[in-house]
């Protein structure tokens, strides 16, 4: 599986006479906290929309290119490969971190709590995954337009259903194929 540096998960262009895109209904699910450890880079949605700026898809290859997931710890017992954006500087419209690598086995947390801690001298990140609920919106097919188009339907889902609220603790991509995706989007719980 690899993302070209073209892939920008958060903008999907859709031409003006193209037809109306399907209805996307997604699946409502609690997941429980967990940790993904791998390379990760500071970006946000304005940087992925120019391909001379962005930096998802410059992760992802570089992860891929250099066989990451084999320099990695063991990976959780599924075996995914997981994208996490984190440290959401504030919405859609600020800064976040987005980090590609493995679910691994948690480590002792620090006394001061649940952080992203990395190792300075390889780069590598380990990223606490929120527990809570999360809508899961599901793509098939080749890359990377699985992924730009599946959150060009998250993007429609959330502006069409102004009630869901997003949290924007931590967000998951994790890919169970080379061309299979589920995103998983944390929300507010307002039952």
């Amino acid at each position: 599986m690899s993302l070209s540096t073209a892939a920008t998960p958060f903008v999907a262009a859709v031409p003006t006479d193209a037809p109306p895109a399907p209805v996307v209904t997604p699946r409502r699910v609690y997941v429980y906290a967990f940790q993904v450890t791998g390379l990760s880079v500071r970006t946000c949605n304005r940087d992925e929309a120019d391909p001379a700026a962005a930096r998802i898809g410059p992760l992802w290859d570089r992860f891929f290119s250099q066989s990451w997931e084999r320099h990695l710890p063991a990976p959780g017992q599924d075996g995914r490969l997981f994208g996490v954006y984190s440290a959401y500087e504030s919405d859609a419209q600020g800064a976040f971190d987005v980090t590609a690598g493995v679910a691994t086995q948690p480590v002792a947390e620090p006394a001061a709590g649940p952080a992203a801690a990395e190792d300075a001298t390889t780069g590598v990140r380990v990223v606490p995954v929120q527990a809570g609920p999360y809508l899961v919106f599901t793509g098939e097919g080749p890359m990377p337009h699985l992924v730009v188009d599946t959150w060009g339907a998250i993007w429609r889902y959330f502006a069409d259903n102004p009630q869901v609220q997003r949290r924007y603790g931590t967000d998951f991509e994790a890919y169970s194929g080379p061309e299979q995706v589920a995103i998983h989007i944390g929300i507010v719980d307002n039952r």
